[in-house]
């Protein structure tokens, strides 16, 4: 068995790391996050926040470092669930939750799941958009479940906070964002972070195929802003 598992045809992103989560107003999150991966406190854990806040990056970044510690661990999207056989693997990251909401037989399958991983004193690590009380979930007992572990509530960044994200992310990448650069992307682009990490990857892409450096101009030119 490999120390980090994956649904098929699915790829962790390489830059979803710790070192490249900036905590922000979310630090305790973080902490919490990294606790479980290392096998210490709670061994359930739900986090919900808005699109773009963070929520994929902790959860692909637990299966990272779970290879650290020696730790098999998988992270299920459920845009496209298989939870055959999970309750097997040290710690589970189930992203998306509220995509399976009303779904009658997915619904049952993760409640099935939810009750061989605690059997098994394994760890799982569930994110949504809304708490679990705000779930749209018709099965009585998964919701009941789902509120049986740690909530956390992940903040979106504030302005100052996305920039210095996007200096974060572009610095593991090799990048030197200027913050005017930054800014101009801020006032220019979509507010998403994860529409923001995209457009950096293609940044830096053009960076390396042009052997040109971030500059507004060099940016209007690659993004077509």
């Amino acid at each position: 068995m490999t120390l980090t598992q994956l649904p098929l045809g699915f790829r962790l992103r390489d830059d979803a790391t710790f070192a490249s989560f900036l905590p922000a107003d979310n630090l305790q999150v973080l902490n919490a996050v990294f606790n479980i991966v290392r096998g210490i406190g709670d061994n359930f854990i739900y986090i919900w926040g808005p699109e773009g806040c963070g929520r994929s990056h902790l959860l692909q970044a637990s299966c990272h470092a779970a290879s650290e510690y020696r730790q098999t661990a998988v992270y299920l999207s459920l845009d496209n669930p298989d939870i055959t056989g999970l309750e097997n693997i040290d710690l589970i990251c189930i992203d998306d939750i509220d995509k399976i909401a009303g779904n009658k037989i997915w619904e049952e399958q993760l409640f099935h799941l939810f009750n061989r991983i605690r059997a098994n004193n394994k760890r799982l690590l569930i994110s949504a958009d809304v708490p679990p009380t705000g779930l749209k979930i018709n099965l009585p007992d998964l919701k009941s479940r789902l509120s049986w572990g740690v909530v956390y509530q992940l903040h979106a960044l504030t302005d100052e906070q996305k920039l210095a994200a996007l200096q974060l992310r572009a610095q593991s990448r090799g990048l030197d964002l200027d913050p005017v650069v930054g800014k101009f992307l801020l006032r220019r682009c979509p507010r998403n972070m994860a529409e923001l990490f995209t457009m950096l990857e293609q940044l830096d892409q053009a960076s390396l195929e042009r052997q040109r450096r971030l500059t507004i101009p060099f940016v209007k030119d690659v993004l077509g802003v």
